[in-house]
């Protein structure tokens, strides 16, 4: 009976207990409601509040947490700030939108309220967010809201976290003095130019200890004395307007910081010696300012120090042996300043590091061999510096290595360490542009970690075989272009690495047949094939395979045959291909079939599918077998920033519908038939950047000639064509211009003084047109272009955009050479050869220092050659020859060791001409003077060359008519006499 009554007893307790947890897990009707009202008024795109659902327990949905007694919503997470992990399992899940009911007012319990990383179109932030007075942490950064922050916020006094990290504006913080109890607060990149408060109104804060204003303008702001009793972490990063000021003392006076960052700002002089009273510092971030002091010796008080970072500064001379004492860091860069000298001893003290980063210096020892003791370094970063010698065997001694790059130390040579097959943690080696020999170690293939590695530009040679892959599974990326490798492998193989996105063997020795086992890698996104041997027709299969998006570089190869079509981004040029051009997918950007045997019409090419616009970037057809009319189907290519059609056989006019290319930045028909005029509608392309129609039959009147809406026009070439017409002072207004090339023309008239406008040809360093951001298929197509140089023909290519030319030789201009020309100091060639021109050399012409290349010849010159011009210190060619200049040369070093015929034809004395123009008048003298037998003996000369004279003319005429009357045949035999004296003096 006992029994029974004990076992009904726990019943009936048990099942009180039931109620009870079913009672108390169980959320407020009336919050609920609100919280449905709530997403009522939210943009859900993925569904993932999908829980939130009638007649269901909200403290069972996701995101909502509630009391575990009384049932009232506590926190809310409507967040879309996903760990690696959740991005990987949502995929490209997206963010929630829309507005923000005021029902969430109704949740009076609630302390905790989280809206970050979404969307909410730039709405205001409510202000009916500040009467909810419970809450202690509110998190709006990177939400998506805009506007000014509503000074309602204040009311939360009971505050302890705010985050309000987005692209907000105040006028003032006043309102912030209220938050007693703030301990976080973030207004990363809030707008406070106009908050001359912030330092005065923060500074009132007791509780604050931790504090982010990073990209906020702050005005700078000086306090005598701070009262920041708790703050810890101050994270200044890109805080300040952007002018060059110093460090704000009143940083100074905060001894309880323990993380400080003021990297991105202008800061100059020397690193603040007030940091040193900073002694509780763990973090120290200085990077990206304008230090340009050595590192002061007073970091060894910096006893618990981890994280130092002074990356991107003008930090110079030699690294202290003080930075040996900071035994406790885990973390250095000292990477792009100007650090000397070797690597120093004391760093060796750090052997705590986890992290060492002293890239981008100019470090020039070779490697140091003290790397035993650095048991827990996973990053080392040395690159671009002056390294020298082998690669010690120790650091295959590093076996938590992650990361290890060595790239652009030039002198660095000597085979890869064999010990580097113990480094099994490496996930990235980069040894690429260095002087590496010997082989690639069998032993690379058992490093299963290894994820991207980069041997590319070095002297490595041998056999590459199955071996070197055979554990290689997780490699995404291997890059070695630039070696002398030979890949053997079994014509079945399949390769291990399965999910390879860049396999980059340019220069490698690949070939005959095109390798089978790139059949299955369906994940490559770029390949580099190039100058590998490859002498097989291009299969089928690989033109089947998925490829959209990939960038394919087979070029310099010797590959044949026909190609049907093509579905993927690639280059082929320089191959043997033939036939017709392919069928291109409508969705490729880039296409490079120059330098083939491709020949026939372009049109069904361009004009085959006129249904669909076409994606094409960057097109080259150039030196090819084509030939024919453009056709007028250019409306589908609107696409297009690159298109290149020089060195075919091109004719006729420019058809209308080119006009409708209003992306192009590079166009290039050099070297065809083309005639006509250049169509009026190529100058409103306003992204145009360089145009080479050099080498055609187009012709016009050139003082029609305007950008119109070319405002960064930096090449124009028109050479060798049938333009007229005077130069307009319209060309006055291609500022950007720096490559400027109209010879071998009719034009006429002056040259305008307003030449001087041409802001390119005076300003140092590369072009700013150059650096603008191109999409990705332009970025990787290096514009190339020819000009005339030092009496040749010189093409450049990488360093294009620090090239600077003005060519208007070989045309009918008269006048005086403008003295505004010598303003363009930064010309490194200057051509005004066989022209018409009078008057006198500028007498500054000794400014133009970057001059390498200067032609006055063939003119109508006068007087004397200015003594400035002996101070052209670069100077290599000169040609002053055929004017009626007079006086002794400049004396210099650069003019005496010139040809004596960068001078003849003129009235000059002087190094390196041996003979004075008084010379003549003594000769004339010294033949009047002679004996008889002498005078017999010019008789007897006389009837010789009389008798000779008549086969001469008609001799010396059947060779010299043509050459007068025809320029180009007179150029090409003049070039062509110059040409064989340049081998002569070659041979000698």
């Amino acid at each position: 009976m006992m029994i029974s009554r004990i076992f009904i007893i726990l019943f009936i307790w048990f099942q009180f207990q039931g109620i009870f947890i079913h009672f108390v897990f169980c959320c407020i009707p009336g919050e609920r409601e609100a919280l449905l009202q709530f997403k009522n008024e939210l943009t859900d795109p993925s569904n993932r509040l999908a829980s939130w659902i009638h007649d269901s327990d909200c403290c069972r949905w996701s995101g909502v947490v509630c009391h575990n007694v009384t049932g009232n919503v506590l926190e809310l997470h409507v967040t879309s700030n996903f760990s690696l992990d959740e991005d990987l399992l949502y995929g490209t899940i997206s963010v929630f939108g829309g507005k923000i009911n005021p029902s969430l007012l109704n949740l009076k319990h609630l302390k905790y309220l989280d809206l970050s990383y979404n969307n909410f179109g730039g709405i205001p932030i409510p202000k009916f967010l500040g009467s909810m007075t419970s809450l202690r942490y509110l998190n709006l950064g990177a939400a998506g809201f805009g506007g000014m922050i509503p000074h309602q916020l204040g009311n939360l006094s009971n505050l302890q976290y705010l985050n309000l990290n987005d692209y907000f504006y105040v006028e003032s913080l006043h309102w912030i003095s209220s938050l007693r109890s703030l301990e976080f607060f973030d207004l990363s990149h809030v707008n406070l130019r106009k908050a001359y408060d912030w330092l005065h109104v923060l500074n009132t804060l007791p509780s604050l200890a931790e504090l982010h204003l990073s990209g906020c303008e702050l005005y700078p702001v000086h306090l005598p004395l701070v009262n920041f009793s708790s703050l810890a972490i101050l994270d200044l990063t890109t805080a300040f307007q952007p002018q060059e000021v110093l460090v704000p003392h009143w940083i100074f006076g905060i001894k309880t910081l323990t993380s400080l960052d003021l990297s991105g700002n202008h800061f100059l002089g020397p690193i603040p010696s007030h940091i040193q009273n900073l002694t509780s510092l763990i973090q120290l971030g200085l990077a990206s300012n304008e230090f340009n002091s050595s590192i002061p010796d007073w970091l060894d008080g910096f006893s618990q120090l981890e994280f130092l970072y002074l990356q991107s500064n003008r930090l110079e001379g030699r690294i202290p042996s003080s930075i040996g004492n900071c035994t406790s860091l885990d973390s250095i860069d000292l990477s792009d300043n100007y650090f000397l000298g070797p690597i120093p001893s004391h760093i060796q003290n750090l052997t705590s590091l986890i992290q060492l980063d002293l890239s981008y210096n100019g470090f020039n020892s070779s490697i140091p061999d003290w790397w035993d003791g650095f048991s827990q370094l996973e990053f080392l970063y040395l690159q671009s510096n002056g390294l020298e010698g082998r690669i010690p065997s120790s650091l295959g001694n590093l076996t938590s290595l992650n990361t290890i790059d060595l790239s652009y130390n030039k002198e660095l040579e000597g085979g890869i360490p064999a010990s580097f097959k113990n480094l099994c943690n490496l996930r990235s080696l980069n040894l690429g542009n260095n002087n590496l020999n010997g082989t690639l170690p069998d032993s690379f293939g058992m490093l299963e970690n290894l994820q991207n590695i980069d041997l590319s530009q070095n002297a490595l040679e041998g056999k590459v075989s199955e071996t070197h892959f055979t554990k290689l599974k997780n490699l995404k990326s291997f890059k070695a272009s630039g070696n002398r490798l030979v890949l053997r492998v079994n014509p079945e193989w399949v390769s291990p690495f399965q999910h390879i996105e860049e396999l980059e063997l340019g220069s490698w020795h690949v070939g005959p047949l095109f390798p089978a086992w790139l059949r299955p890698l369906k994940h490559l996104y770029s390949l580099d094939l190039s100058n590998s041997k490859i002498s097989s027709t291009l299969p089928i299969w690989f033109l089947n395979m998925s490829l959209s998006g990939v960038n394919i570089n087979l070029s310099h190869n010797q590959m044949h045959g026909n190609i049907p079509y093509i579905n993927s981004d690639i280059d082929l040029s320089s191959n043997h291909f033939e036939g017709p051009l392919p069928q291109v997918s409508s969705n490729l950007r880039l296409l490079d079939l120059s330098n083939n045997s491709f020949s026939g019409s372009i049109s069904n090419f361009l004009c085959g599918n006129m249904r669909t616009i076409n994606d094409m970037s960057v097109l080259n057809l150039g030196k090819n077998r084509l030939y024919g009319e453009l056709p007028n189907c250019w409306e589908n290519w609107k696409n297009l920033r690159s298109l290149t059609l020089s060195d075919n056989n091109f004719s006729g006019k420019f058809p209308p519908s080119i006009g409708t290319l209003s992306e192009i930045e590079f166009l290039d028909i050099h070297n065809n038939n083309m005639s006509g005029e250049i169509p009026l509608s190529l100058q409103n392309w306003k992204n145009l950047i360089a145009l080479d129609l050099r080498d055609n039959e187009l012709g016009g009147d050139i003082s029609t000639w305007t950008t119109g809406e070319a405002h960064h026009l930096a090449i124009l070439n028109l050479r060798r064509n049938k333009f007229h017409g005077q130069i307009s002072e319209k060309l006055c207004h291609m500022a950007p211009l720096q490559i400027l090339d109209l010879a071998d023309n009719n034009l006429s008239g002056s040259i305008p003084k307003c030449i001087s406008n041409l802001t390119a040809m005076k300003t140092e360093g590369a072009s700013g047109q150059w650096l603008r951001p191109y999409t990705r298929a332009v970025m990787i197509y290096i514009v190339s272009a020819t000009i005339m140089s030092k009496g040749r023909t010189m093409e450049y290519d990488r360093i294009l955009r620090y090239v600077r030319s003005f060519d208007l030789s070989n045309n009918k201009l008269s006048g005086e050479i403008p003295e505004e020309i010598t303003s363009l100091v930064q010309l490194q060639s200057l051509n005004l050869s066989n022209n018409l021109l009078d008057g006198r050399i500028p007498e500054n012409i000794g400014a133009m220092q970057s001059l390498e290349s200067l032609d006055f010849s063939e003119n109508q010159l006068i007087g004397e050659i200015p003594q400035s011009m002996a101070s052209l210190s670069y100077l290599n060619y000169l040609n002053l020859s055929y004017n009626k200049l007079s006086g002794k040369i400049p004396v210099s070093t650069q003019l005496g060791n010139l040809e004596a015929s960068s001078f003849i034809g003129n009235n000059l004395s002087g190094p390196p001409l041996t003979k004075d123009p008084r010379d003549t008048h003594t000769v004339q003298i010294e033949k009047k003077s002679g004996t008889a037998d002498e005078e017999a003996e010019v008789v007897d000369l006389f009837y010789l060359y009389v008798s000779i004279a008549p086969g001469f003319v008609v001799g010396f005429w059947a060779v010299v008519a043509p050459l007068a009357f025809n320029r180009r045949w007179r150029h090409l035999y003049f070039a062509y006499l110059n040409q064989l004296w340049n081998k002569i003096c070659e041979c000698f």
